[in-house]
């Protein structure tokens, strides 16, 4: 990457060159940037079955990935049979046992190997390397979370959702509700979209219905080393958080906690609950952005500024495609931040090319 591009005060600085967002080498080098970052699995309340394929991380780390429940523990198990290579499991389901099914090594849900037909003459057999490699699965509030970097340090990232929201956190019990989960395919770069994301300037412009929803002067941005926070003012009247004395935010009308997580994780935090966002890069110009929602209050769920969900994704998208187009022109190349409303873009651009 290009360490310096980004001019440190934001008042100087320009923003990325397009070519950040089309041209295929740096998309390569991102891409190898997300595998040693920290990836969101998913929630404990919706690993139901024994095996269970995590489709969504073999795209953003090229590999295949089965998070199984075993007796009281968890893994996180590559899904590929260590005889020839073989998928082993491409749907949920039960059972105690992982067959491969083409020539039915069968492995623990631990990922040690049981049995091997046909193996009975071949030397030094079973070793260490028959047993299927896992990574490590870390486990926040319910939440997992996973990387190929085993020294990333998952409080460290996480502290300071933890210290602004130990609140909410505590004795958190949340549901994940597939009926309200979604699967979105842009015509975009995956960073057009996290830049949209971590600013409210365009929300007036853009999302007329959640402009309505938010305080006309309640909306902020903190940055910090692997996430950033926008918070959400809530109208006079409309449903905000109880949030208790003795919080930093105590005594305010916050209708939504938006906290990106470096670099294409969005945790929303409403009253309701969490919408889990999760960015997946498909390509240079193409990327599939997976909403997950997890429910705390569902009588809540369609009050305020966390029941638009579905109207302000596809106004955002209109509008990260429209970018997309205009970044392939050959009559521009980069602008300026707003210091004022473009915080977060700033300290992610910055990350990102150092």
């Amino acid at each position: 990457m290009s360490e310096g591009l980004i001019d440190a005060d934001i008042r100087k600085a320009e923003t990325l060159p397009s070519e950040f967002y089309t041209d295929e080498q740096h998309f390569s080098k991102q891409m190898e940037r997300l595998s040693d970052s920290l990836q969101f699995v998913g929630h404990s309340s919706e690993f139901t079955s024994d095996l269970t394929p995590i489709p969504h991380l073999e795209s953003i780390l090229k590999q295949p990935l089965l998070r199984t429940n075993h007796e009281s523990e968890k893994h996180l198990l590559s899904n590929v049979c260590t005889h020839r290579g073989m998928l082993l499991c491409q749907e949920k389901k039960n059972g105690k046992s992982i067959q491969c099914p083409y020539h039915g090594r069968t492995f623990d849900r631990d990922g040690t190997l049981k049995h091997m037909p046909g193996f009975e003459n071949v030397e030094n057999f079973p070793s260490a390397s028959d047993n299927l490699p896992s990574l490590k699965l870390k486990e926040w509030f319910g939440f997992e979370f996973t990387s190929l970097d085993s020294s990333l340090k998952l409080e460290t990232i996480l502290e300071p959702i933890e210290r602004r929201m130990n609140w909410w956190l505590n004795d958190l019990k949340l549901e994940h509700d597939t009926s309200r989960d979604r699967q979105w395919d842009i015509d975009a770069n995956w960073i057009l979209y996290v830049d949209n994301y971590l600013e409210g300037f365009h929300i007036p412009f853009v999302h007329p219905e959640l402009n309505d929803a938010l305080a006309n002067d309640g909306y902020s941005t903190e940055c910090f080393e692997n996430a950033i926070l926008q918070i959400g003012m809530a109208n006079e009247g409309d449903v905000c958080f109880d949030i208790p004395n003795g919080s930093v935010d105590a005594e305010k009308r916050i209708a939504a906690y938006y906290w990106w997580i470096y670099p294409n994780m969005m945790m929303n935090i409403y009253p309701w609950g969490v919408s889990m966002n999760v960015i997946v890069p498909k390509g240079v110009n193409k990327t599939t952005v997976l909403f997950k929602s997890y429910v705390r209050n569902p009588e809540l769920l369609n009050k305020g500024a966390g029941a638009l969900l579905d109207k302000v994704e596809l106004q955002d998208q209109t509008v990260v495609e429209g970018c997309m187009r205009g970044l392939q022109s050959k009559l521009y190349h980069r602008g300026r931040y707003s210091a004022t409303h473009e915080k977060g873009v700033h300290h992610f651009h910055k990350k990102l090319t150092q």
